[in-house]
């Protein structure tokens, strides 16, 4: 990641713990809850880290499901309505 990349990370007191939302550079978002603002700090950081790792698996999850659903077209498996059963 670039020093350009925009990142988001709101931290929010809650009870006894720490809310950390955050949105990288792909747009991908999670929230996880922290006991400390330290441990909070230290997942961001890890989060925001794997974020090029986390693109290149989405990536190739999407490569997949176009593969398969380009597949079952060839098989002749597939129908145009939308009740998910295809």
């Amino acid at each position: 990641m670039s020093p350009n990349d925009k990142l988001q990370l709101t931290i929010t007191k809650i009870n006894n713990s720490y809310c950390v939302e955050m949105r990288d550079r792909y747009s991908n978002y999670a929230c996880v809850y922290e006991p400390s603002v330290k441990q909070a700090m230290q997942y961001a950081l890890y989060w925001y880290e794997r974020a090029d790792q986390r693109e290149e698996e989405h990536q190739a999850t999407n490569k997949a499901m176009l593969e398969m659903i380009e597949l079952d077209r060839k098989a002749g498996i597939t129908t145009n309505m939308s009740d998910g059963l295809d």
